[in-house]
């Protein structure tokens, strides 16, 4: 029996110097008087998992009945939370394009009244993206962005 990939991949946690932006936020808050006792030390974080190619099987998907979209996606995952990061669940949450991380930008996706996949703007591409700063290199499902950073007033 042929088994298909799954749609995430390890990344590497314990190299030095990867840091993930969580971590020693609860020393300092922790003998506030106001600090309300929420579970204390959180440890809810999944690191090391990349699902870039879960976006790319959405991305490839557009246009298909999402039904069989969506049980093939939660076959090869760990959890379906993240086909939800792309997917507008509802009208309101339906946006042009979804930053997934620092400076990556992908689609966005809804289902529509026929129960296919759609983007939420078909007519957005790279060239429309301006990145947000100069020290990062900026994607657009994938692509690098082809414009510049200008900074503000300039």
């Amino acid at each position: 029996m042929d088994r298909k990939k799954p749609l995430y991949r390890s990344v590497n946690t314990r190299t030095h110097g990867v840091h993930h932006g969580s971590g020693g936020d609860y020393r300092w808050s922790r003998r506030r008087e106001d600090r309300v006792h929420a579970g204390a030390m959180g440890g809810n974080f999944r690191r090391g998992l990349d699902y870039t190619p879960l976006f790319r099987f959405l991305l490839s998907r557009v246009g298909e009945d999402w039904d069989a979209v969506h049980a093939e996606a939660v076959a090869r995952l760990d959890r379906a939370e993240p086909i939800f990061w792309l997917v507008a669940r509802s009208e309101a949450e339906r946006q042009p394009f979804v930053r997934i991380g620092e400076s990556s930008y992908y689609s966005g996706l809804h289902v529509d009244e026929d129960n296919r996949l759609r983007l939420v703007d078909p007519m957005l591409r790279v060239e429309d993206m301006e990145p947000a700063c100069a020290c990062c290199t900026h994607t657009f499902n994938g692509v690098p962005f082809t414009r510049k950073y200008v900074p503000p007033g300039d």
